[in-house]
């Protein structure tokens, strides 16, 4: 049964992306089972750097990233939407969305509705082929 549950985000490690081509981005996961007695839900914070990458990419659920840090343009289905401190982004599901380069620091949050960050199958437009 989950458990009320305390994270800090300095004692977590920063996880990368594998393979690399999927962006060079930073993250911390802080709210995810079985790391965490918690059902429902993952939360956790991003970091990107100058010149860094997300790449573009999608997944069935819809996720919600709050502005930290920084200043920087998101791109969700094609569409530049700002994220900074204090700002909400909901990115629904299925939509393409991602950080091509970063132009600065950027630290965010996000969260989906889910047990576990590996119940998020991501998918990469730049991944497919038609052969």
């Amino acid at each position: 049964m989950p458990q009320p549950t305390r994270v800090d985000v300095a004692a977590q490690p920063d996880e990368l992306l594998d393979p690399p081509g999927r962006g060079s981005i930073r993250f911390r996961t802080l709210i995810s089972a079985p790391a965490t007695n918690t059902s429902d839900i993952v939360f956790g914070v991003a970091m990107l750097a100058p010149g860094e990458t997300f790449a573009l990419h999608s997944h069935p659920q819809p996720e919600v990233y709050f502005g930290l840090e920084g200043t920087e343009e998101v791109m969700i289905d094609g569409v530049p939407h700002r994220l900074g401190p204090g700002i909400a982004l909901y990115i629904p599901g299925g939509a393409v969305h991602g950080v091509p380069v970063a132009k600065g620091h950027l630290k965010w949050a996000f969260t989906f509705a889910a047990d576990s960050l590996a119940d998020i199958q991501y998918s990469y437009p730049h991944e497919t082929s038609d052969d």
